[in-house]
């Protein structure tokens, strides 16, 4: 079984992975929980804006754009906090701007640019990287000693990893380095250069937009090298030891397939996984297989005991079958850092409900082989 508390004494940073619906917020949330009662100063950042994990952690009016004190019983905490909030991928864009912009006037054209407006809303991999960069801001703040985020669905979380990365290369991209020619200079060399280009995209998106892009590229001049340091930053510390990725997952072939492929790519990009969670698994039902309480159901004289021993065959049968569709996320995360943790009879939505999950991923984890 995955030693839990020995990721957390470990890490600085834990991000959790998985596909959408198997549990991930609600992981992020345990670990960020267990994190301050063993005395750790922990936010949890998610992408998630669901009423329901807000509720769970008792904020009234949901999660906010900046870090929230999350008040816990003093019994329950060795002197820790727990923090959590809501990334905000435009504010988040804005406050990066503010920081490398030259001086007010730089930075109110840029945020003032209708492409801005839309790249920062809306445009692909905008997100992603947000994401990243709050992960890095994160790190660097005094108030906390640990980052527990909850990244979007797997194929988007890859996004998460490869975002920092991606704009770094942009930044350096000769394209890019064209557009940002300042002053008489660059307007020469588009206006000569690529002035049939510039027409023929006018003519298919509109010369507003072609007039709002060149201008936000001027506007943005002089901040690219910023930017850039920060990505690579951000790569960096996604790749650093104290990284640690834990991949979420449900007993289900869809869910699985996702975690595998997502464990699979983090093996190939030398970062690895630290650890794997299985939730909504189907409980042990005591010391034994399916085949154990079939021949006791079948040995029993009374006729009462021999349902009920088949009833426990049929609860061990479907437990055994979701150990055979969770097999291949074992295979490549391995046993030791596997653990799973039993469907319970009702969903989360409070603090108890947290420290249930807790007190099972902590405490009683179920073993992944069959109970013997």
């Amino acid at each position: 079984m995955a030693d839990y508390r020995g990721l957390i004494d470990d890490a600085e940073v834990i991000v959790c992975c998985g596909a959408g619906g198997v549990g991930k917020t609600t992981t992020a949330a345990v670990l960020g929980l267990e994190a301050a009662r063993m005395g750790r100063r922990v936010v949890v950042v998610t992408i998630d804006p669901a009423r329901r994990l807000a509720d769970a952690l008792g904020l009234a009016d949901g999660l906010a754009a900046q870090p929230q004190r999350i008040e816990l019983v003093a019994a329950d905490t060795d002197a820790g906090e727990l923090w959590a909030m809501m990334l905000d991928t435009e504010a988040t864009f804005d406050g990066l701007v503010r920081r490398y912009a030259g001086d007010d006037e730089q930075a109110d054209r840029i945020l003032s640019n209708p492409l801005y407006r839309n790249m920062a809303g809306a445009m692909s991999g905008t997100q992603e990287y947000m994401a990243a960069e709050t992960l890095h801001a994160l790190h660097g703040d005094d108030r906390f000693d640990l980052v527990v985020v909850d990244t979007p669905p797997s194929r988007n979380a890859l996004d998460f990893l490869e975002a920092p990365g991606v704009l770094a290369r942009f930044l350096d991209h000769r394209a890019f380095k064209l557009l940002m020619l300042p002053t008489k200079t660059g307007l020469k060399v588009l206006g000569s250069a690529a002035q049939p280009l510039l027409k023929a995209i006018g003519r298919v998106v509109g010369s507003d937009v072609l007039a709002d892009s060149v201008a936000f590229f001027q506007a943005f001049s002089g901040m690219e090298s910023g930017f850039r340091d920060r990505a690579d930053e951000v790569v960096t510390l996604i790749r650093a030891s104290e990284t640690k990725f834990v991949v979420v997952a449900a007993p289900r072939h869809d869910a699985i397939d996702e975690a595998v492929w997502f464990a699979g790519q983090l093996v190939e990009q030398h970062v690895g996984v630290s650890a794997a969670i299985v939730n909504r698994m189907q409980p042990a039902f005591g010391v034994g297989s399916a085949d154990d309480a079939e021949q006791a159901a079948t040995g029993a004289d009374d006729p009462t005991l021999a349902a009920l021993w088949r009833n426990v065959a049929e609860l061990r049968t479907l437990r055994e079958r979701e150990q055979a569709v969770i097999a291949p996320l074992v295979d490549i995360v391995g046993l030791d850092a596997t653990v799973t943790l039993p469907l319970l009879d009702s969903d989360v939505h409070d603090l108890d409900g947290l420290w249930t999950i807790a007190g099972h991923l902590f405490r009683d984890a179920d073993p992944i082989g069959p109970s013997r």
